[in-house]
């Protein structure tokens, strides 16, 4: 289907393949198209929702500048799936809720990281020379680790909000494992800190942005080469930090269930970050804030919310969206509308068949809380195609 609504006015349009989107994003996305150096036009994925400063959703290709905001303060935030040679007649409820039990002991969620004698170290060793270089560099940015500065200790956790664990059937009921993290507070405390410098910069050089929250760095300036640096770096850590759970989890399941082997390649993808591609015709920064690629050919993974379907999609390279796809469901409300017009009971009816929490902590990760997964689906069906739908068995909350 192709692109709904078109939004012009501003110094390049916004092309949104929804008709569902709030006012607010709206105003979010034409502050976005109005900057100087946007390139040809913004794109808006169907799971498009209000975010800060810029919507998330969309993708923003820029000449020679990079808006640390638009990349958000969990960098490289993203999915890894795998597929398993195990069927669904290889797992059963009491097989599945020791699963769920290991998986809760062995990677650590919310604010738990690993104890110091438990930390992945031949995950982490290769990240140490990297983030020695920008903290010589950046001495200040120490003082932003605060609580989050055991970065080391974090490598292989998950983290909170919408970030999970899932074991999932898929259409031919074929098990997958299939887990959503980031950068955890080591890629929160790069964001923050560069983020800040990029308002300052804009002070500095009284510079008048729409929103605070759009502040830049250019291609050129004191900050920019540092803060790609540092941004790339915390894209790595978070790609490792995925598959170093991946294999936690492997670990995990093999002491519950029958042997196994993992049948496909893991499907590793950003849908938080910023990359250099071509467009057309000029060389670009990309960010995608909620968003993943989907190069022709390139395999991605679009979640629903808990308790409803998941897909592992291959990109139609559609150069509208910048080979773009959209990230998954996105959220229909905020946490406290979902936490005031949801109960525990709301939450135990949409996750039924689901071993999962189903308590008041998690009331604001309710399906209801999330827009229609297979609408977003089939808005987007010139930009990616289904190739297996997953349905979860298994949900270990952040």
């Amino acid at each position: 289907m192709p692109v709904k609504t078109v939004l012009d006015g501003s110094a390049v349009p916004v092309r949104i393949w929804t008709d569902d989107i709030d006012e607010g994003s709206k105003a979010q996305l034409a502050n976005i198209a109005s900057l100087a150096f946007i390139h040809h036009h913004v794109a808006a994925m169907p799971d498009v929702h209000l975010g800060i400063g810029a919507t998330i959703g969309s993708v923003i290709a820029t000449h020679q500048a990079i808006i640390p905001a638009a990349v958000g303060v969990d960098i490289g935030c993203g999915m890894v799936a795998a597929r398993l040679s195990l069927t669904a007649n290889d797992i059963d409820e009491k097989r599945l809720k020791k699963v769920f039990d290991q998986i809760s002991r062995d990677v650590p969620v919310g604010r738990d990281q690993h104890a110091d004698g438990r930390v992945l170290v031949d995950a982490v060793r290769p990240f140490e020379p990297g983030l020695k270089a920008l903290t010589e560099r950046h001495p200040q940015l120490l003082k932003a680790f605060g609580k989050f500065s055991k970065w080391a200790n974090q490598m292989g956790t998950l983290g909170g909000g919408n970030h999970f664990i899932e074991v999932c059937l898929d259409e031919h009921e074929q098990v997958w494992v299939m887990l959503h993290s980031g950068s955890r507070g080591i890629g929160n405390a790069i964001a923050t800190y560069f983020i800040e410098l990029a308002r300052k910069d804009m002070a500095r050089h009284m510079i008048h942005l729409p929103d605070r929250d759009l502040a830049y760095f250019a291609e050129g300036s004191e900050h920019f080469a540092d803060y790609v640096e540092a941004v790339h770096w915390a894209q790595e850590y978070a790609m490792a930090n995925r598959q170093a759970m991946l294999d936690l989890v492997l670990t995990g399941l093999a002491r519950h269930l029958p042997p196994f082997t993992v049948t496909t390649e893991a499907v590793n993808c950003h849908h938080n970050y910023v990359a250099r591609e071509h467009h057309y015709g000029a060389d670009v920064w990309v960010t995608r804030k909620g968003a993943i690629r989907a190069g022709k050919g390139e395999l991605g993974i679009v979640p629903g919310s808990m308790g409803a379907r998941s897909y592992i999609v291959r990109g139609k390279g559609n150069a509208e969206s910048f080979c773009s796809s959209a990230h998954g469901a996105g959220r229909r409300m905020s946490r406290t509308a979902a936490n005031k017009r949801f109960t525990e009971a709301d939450l135990a009816r949409q996750t039924e068949g689901v071993i999962c929490r189903k308590d008041k902590g998690v009331v604001d990760e309710i399906p209801g809380a999330y827009k229609d997964i297979d609408e977003v689906m089939a808005n987007q069906r010139d930009l990616t195609e289904v190739l297996h739908t997953l349905k979860q068995v298994v949900c270990v909350k952040g």
